[in-house]
């Protein structure tokens, strides 16, 4: 692997990550708006915002990360992009914008009126960004974005069938996420009767994704036959891993595994951005290659080396927050009051001293990686870095998570 594609690697993890992430909060936003009325649908809603309050606003991080990367490390490409599907961009980030008006909003309604007006403005965000972000994957998938500024049609790029057909798969990829996402959070509030809700929601949502990605397969035969031809060629295991786990996800919901079925639903969704980008290498957009469309080497360079240093204060900072998330709690217990000292155990000394020494094998991992990706030249040296930067992370969000250990 050429230092070229390292931050291109970088961003599609990113992208992943918001698509899995973030994905699942415009979800949510769509569960809220076709909730219904009435005691259930108020309780839907009620689940949904509370479900999305500590997380919404820190996953748009990974657009912020992707977009940042993708501006610095291949402006050529970028600028084509932004100029060519600037109103789908626009879309989307009105769709971000409104969206976040409106849940800050909620907390001061006064009155049903009120709270539904917001609820459903905060709905109808959540589906047009997801889907305006999807035309724009779309028409990148196509080969609809031309190099150069604002070279591609302004309309036609991205109201071709893949971009439409994309859009509406990402809205329904958020809403299967969602689901499976909050079927788990109800078994934790203890809520059987939300989880009976979204539990359908789930097998719904999933069969309907399934059916949109299988239907999105011929569409994109009919509509850029060269990418299918790399979707049945390099990208054919990520598309086999994705099918797997979206069958995988089901049987896990049918059958109330829901932790289990977390991780399942992300590999699924997460697998369709890794098939895409095996099926269009080496190109970025037609015509320019990812070396092509590459900035000076210092830049790759400090970009890589920015992401690492950002990676070792990001990854505990979403560790301790998915913690609370998920856990409620952060080392205390009960209504607020700290927990009461425990006796030494070796249990707890051992968990003590394997949260340190993964805390310095992160740190060693970080060093490796700027080490290898920066002083060296060759592919192998680079993959190693990409490796150790993955391991940096890795080490470091687990040493950053409490531990519970056994008494």
């Amino acid at each position: 692997m050429s230092l070229d594609a390292v931050p291109l690697l970088l961003a599609l993890i990113g992208l992943a990550l918001y698509v899995v992430l973030g994905g699942a909060d415009f979800g949510a936003g769509l569960w809220q708006l076709s909730a219904g009325r009435g005691a259930r649908g108020e309780a839907v809603r009620e689940h949904a915002h509370d479900a999305m309050a500590p997380v919404w606003e820190a996953n748009h991080v990974w657009l912020v990360f992707v977009l940042v990367v993708m501006w610095t490390a291949y402006p050529v490409a970028f600028g084509s992009i932004a100029s060519t599907l600037a109103v789908p961009l626009f879309v989307a980030a009105l769709g971000i914008v409104f969206r976040g008006t409106t849940y800050a909003l909620r907390a001061g309604t006064a009155r049903s009126r009120e709270q539904r007006a917001v609820d459903t403005v905060f709905g109808v965000s959540s589906m047009l960004t997801p889907f305006a972000l999807g035309t724009v994957a779309g028409a990148i998938a196509a080969g609809r974005v031309p190099v150069g500024n604002a070279a591609g049609g302004l309309w036609s790029s991205w109201t071709a069938a893949l971009p439409l057909t994309i859009g509406v798969l990402a809205v329904a990829l958020g809403a299967y996420l969602a689901a499976v996402y909050l079927a788990a959070d109800a078994v934790r509030r203890g809520s059987a009767e939300l989880e009976r809700a979204f539990r359908g929601r789930a097998l719904a949502a999933g069969v309907a994704a399934g059916a949109l990605a299988v239907a999105g397969l011929a569409v994109v035969h009919a509509d850029a036959h060269e990418l299918y031809e790399g979707l049945v060629g390099d990208g054919l295991p990520a598309l086999i891993v994705s099918a797997v786990a979206g069958i995988a996800t089901l049987a896990l919901v049918s059958v109330r595994r829901y932790e289990a079925s977390r991780y399942s639903a992300a590999v699924a969704v997460a697998a369709i951005v890794a098939g895409w980008a095996l099926a269009q290498q080496p190109l970025l957009l037609p015509g320019l290659t990812v070396s092509q469309a590459a900035a000076g080497h210092d830049t790759l360079v400090a970009v890589v080396v920015s992401v690492a240093a950002g990676a070792l204060v990001l990854a505990p900072s979403l560790a301790f927050l998915f913690t609370l998330t998920l856990r409620g709690r952060l080392g205390y217990e009960g209504d607020g009051a700290p927990a009461a000292p425990a006796p030494a155990s070796p249990g707890r000394a051992l968990a003590a001293s394997r949260a340190g020494l993964l805390a310095r094998i992160s740190i060693a991992c970080l060093l490796l990686t700027v080490g290898f990706l920066t002083l060296a030249d060759a592919g192998w040296a680079h993959a190693v870095g990409v490796a150790a930067l993955a391991g940096a992370v890795a080490t470091g969000f687990r040493a950053a998570v409490p531990v519970e250990p056994a008494d």
